[in-house]
């Protein structure tokens, strides 16, 4: 049987979201099927990238200008014609430009995945020309979620018939042994305390702040609770500053980065997520593997991966009143969180296991495949 030769172009493969949907594909796909490699093109590999490196999965770099850079197209052409490149799939709109661009006249087809939308979104003029051309001469476009995908049409200006939904999907890690007695050890947590707690970069888009200004509040109600932040980011040091204002800095921990963060979500007691804006969070379907109970915002692909007091419970954008009710209610009413937790990973195995997602993808390579 020939391989099918998969490229996924994306910026870098540092630790993120879309980087680690890029892992969860290359590392399980079928590789009696296909061969696949990363190529980025910020010239950034990045610390996950290495250990997908150490662990056989190419990856190369090229280094983008500013403006529209020829040379990377050029560079690009090269690499997909000198590898033999049947499927070239772009991750996120400016790799999937010059993925697009190098393809062309060649037997690549071209995938684009949108992963995640700016906030606030906005509409930009030339893509809102170019797009529904460029569309027309590319294999396939996906979304992570019906809320991303609509966010294509209203602000890209891409044929909504063209764009097809394919939920992130992740490995079951319920079956991997994180002792949460070691994590609540290592970062000094009283034994008696609840853990509420995120995983997510440091960013204002994921706003921790309402997270602090909640805490603050369910403190005086709750006093043996502790908050875990577990991620970095620009905002970390905004964010310790604010715990300090609050007075709630004894009961915070900022863990900064790590590399095997789904440990520390074995810790926590609910898991929280209120993004301004969102695609399909990665930990967010790892808390629902997880069992965990979760409050999210009613953004992006949220609601559809949160059932509303069936799975999770789902408050209103920039509510803090909202979250902190929610809090409450959890920390005070074991029997609900063990049953929202129970609904979550059931709904979990049902949508977003990484063996649905795999058998989208596959599918798709396999038809571009047949018309290369």
């Amino acid at each position: 049987m020939t391989k099918k030769n998969i490229l996924h172009v994306t910026f870098d493969m540092a630790i993120g979201g879309t980087e680690q949907v890029i892992r969860q594909i290359v590392e399980n796909t079928d590789i009696e099927r296909f061969q696949s490699s990363i190529l980025c093109i910020d010239g950034n590999i990045g610390a996950l990238g290495q250990k997908l490196i150490n662990n056989g999965i190419p990856i190369s770099s090229l280094e983008r200008k500013p403006g529209l850079d020829i040379t990377l197209i050029r560079s690009l052409k090269s690499h997909l014609i000198e590898k033999d490149i049947h499927v070239v799939h772009c991750h996120q709109y400016t790799p999937y430009i010059y993925g697009l661009f190098a393809a062309f006249g060649t037997k690549t087809k071209v995938i684009f995945t949108e992963h995640g939308r700016f906030y606030p979104d906005t509409k930009k003029w030339k893509r809102m020309i170019i797009n529904p051309f460029l569309s027309q001469i590319t294999y396939a476009i996906t979304a992570i979620s019906a809320a991303t995908a609509e966010a294509l049409t209203k602000f890209e200006n891409f044929p909504r018939k063209k764009v097809q939904v394919i939920y992130n999907g992740i490995k079951d890690i319920s079956g991997v042994e994180y002792a949460r007695k070691e994590v609540v050890t290592e970062l000094q947590i009283p034994n008696t305390h609840k853990v509420v707690g995120t995983i997510s970069r440091l960013d204002p888009i994921k706003n921790q702040m309402l997270i602090l200004k909640s805490f603050s509040a369910i403190l005086e109600k709750f006093p043996d609770t502790t908050l875990l932040l577990v991620g970095d980011g620009p905002l970390r040091a905004d964010l310790e500053a604010e715990a300090n204002n609050l007075g709630i800095t004894q009961n915070t921990r900022f863990t900064g980065f790590k590399v095997d963060p789904q440990r520390y979500l074995q810790a926590m007691d609910i898991f929280l997520l209120p993004s301004l804006s969102e695609g399909t969070s990665m930990t967010l379907l790892e808390s629902m593997a997880s069992s965990k109970p979760s409050i999210v915002t009613n953004v992006g692909g949220n609601p559809e991966i949160v059932i509303d007091n069936v799975t999770g419970i789902v408050i209103p954008s920039e509510d803090s009143s909202a979250l902190t009710r929610s809090l409450c209610e959890l920390l005070e009413n074991n029997s609900t969180r063990f049953e929202l937790g129970k609904a979550a990973r059931q709904r979990y195995l049902e949508l977003f296991s990484v063996e649905q997602m795999i058998s989208s993808y596959h599918s798709l390579y396999d038809n571009a495949f047949k018309q290369a």
